[in-house]
């Protein structure tokens, strides 16, 4: 099977994703998963999750660059590129990815600050006297 590109985003962060038959290999930002994410095991679930639910883990390798963001965002952003990756490897597995909501991507983003607000919402204090 030949490679398969997809982006995935959330946020300001966006991850470029190729999806190749093999082992089961993760190369982020040329290290591994656990080197990448380091402890946060709850994050590194969030990646492999399109991988187990379509029980690919140990029958594609993902190469992945990721930029913009923090690790959070990026790790989302991730699990979202992986999530389009497979659904152009292997249509059939639209139906296992649509439902959980892995192939929509995460539209909320940080408002804009306003002029005469100190952040988007929060006004300056107001003083009555």
């Amino acid at each position: 099977m030949a490679k398969v590109y997809a982006t995935g985003k959330r946020k300001t962060a966006i991850a470029k994703v190729w999806l190749t038959s093999g082992s089961g290999k993760l190369n982020i930002n040329g290290q591994s998963l656990n080197d990448w994410l380091g402890g946060h095991e709850a994050i590194k679930m969030k990646v492999m999750q399109p991988l187990i639910l379509t029980k690919q883990e140990k029958s594609v390798d993902i190469h992945a660059v990721t930029l913009g963001g923090g690790y959070s965002a990026q790790a989302e952003a991730l699990r979202h590129g992986i999530s389009k990756a497979l659904n152009a490897y292997d249509v059939a597995f639209r139906a296992m990815l649509k439902p959980k909501g892995l192939l929509t991507r995460d539209s909320r983003v940080v408002e804009r600050k306003k002029y005469g607000k100190r952040k988007a919402r929060r006004s300056p204090q107001f003083s009555k006297r």
